[in-house]
């Protein structure tokens, strides 16, 4: 099974204690500090759109973006309740194709990692720096190496809830830095029995040298690096890095 199809049902259940605010606010207070208070954003990887609508809320116009049509599907119905105005769109982000260019570009909760190789990063990182106006910004996150090998690594976690439960397996291959999620889910039906389903998901930790450079041969200029958690310069034992850079000329 596809990642994100059945999954994109219970998602937005299991990540309710993503505090998304906290998020929201931490990348436009970014944002504002590189320039950007208004203007057409993309929001890369946006799944449910949860993201896309907190943005929307601070008065950027918005385009999301995602290569799942179920995740979209949701992303859909909250706009239907919120009355935004934003354009969804269903691209995989290696074959992104706007209708204009952009201010900035966000790609966050490790949207990045399920890029599995090099060419997949660089022709992304390629288009990106095609769709930003001159001088845009690029604002993105991704998983490191140490959070997969020494944080996640091959465990196991089991979550049980009323209405739905998921056990999720995790296996790390250190050879070739792939990380597979198979995630189990029993969702509660109507009839008080449980439908069971299973998905498969990759995804490939980075090392903040090698975002640097696929940035440069993409054309961009790398701009800082921070942690996720302390908002301060990376370091080894970093889990998740946000990194910003600048649309520098089209090649």
């Amino acid at each position: 099974m596809d990642a994100y199809t059945e999954f994109a049902k219970v998602y937005d259940l299991f990540m309710d204690n993503i505090p998304y605010e906290e998020w929201c606010e931490y990348l436009t207070g970014l944002m504002r500090e590189y320039g950007v208070r208004d203007g057409l954003v993309l929001d890369l990887g946006c799944g449910t759109g949860t993201i896309t609508e907190l943005l929307y809320e601070k008065g950027y116009d918005m385009i999301g973006v995602d290569s799942s049509e179920e995740m979209l599907q949701i992303a859909l119905d909250k706009k239907f309740e919120t009355g935004s105005d934003i354009l969804y769109l269903c691209q995989d982000m290696r074959e992104l194709d706007l209708y204009s260019t952009v201010g900035t570009v966000v790609s966050v909760c490790d949207s990045l990692n399920y890029l599995l190789m090099d060419e997949d990063v660089l022709q992304t990182f390629h288009l990106v720096n095609n769709y930003l106006f001159p001088g845009g910004i690029f604002i993105f996150d991704f998983n490191t190496i140490y959070k997969y090998e020494e944080v996640i690594g091959d465990t196991t976690i089991a979550e049980n809830r009323e209405d739905c439960s998921f056990i999720w397996e995790n296996f790390y291959s250190c050879e070739d830095h792939i990380n597979e999620y198979d995630v189990t889910v029993f969702e509660r039906q109507e009839d008080d029995l449980y439908r069971r389903f299973t998905e498969t998901h990759y995804q490939r930790g980075y090392t903040l040298e090698e975002m640097k450079t696929f940035l440069e041969k993409a054309g961009l200029i790398f701009v800082t690096a921070l942690d996720e958690k302390t908002h301060k310069a990376p370091t080894e034992t970093s889990e998740r890095i946000y990194v910003i850079a600048r649309e520098h000329g089209k090649q």
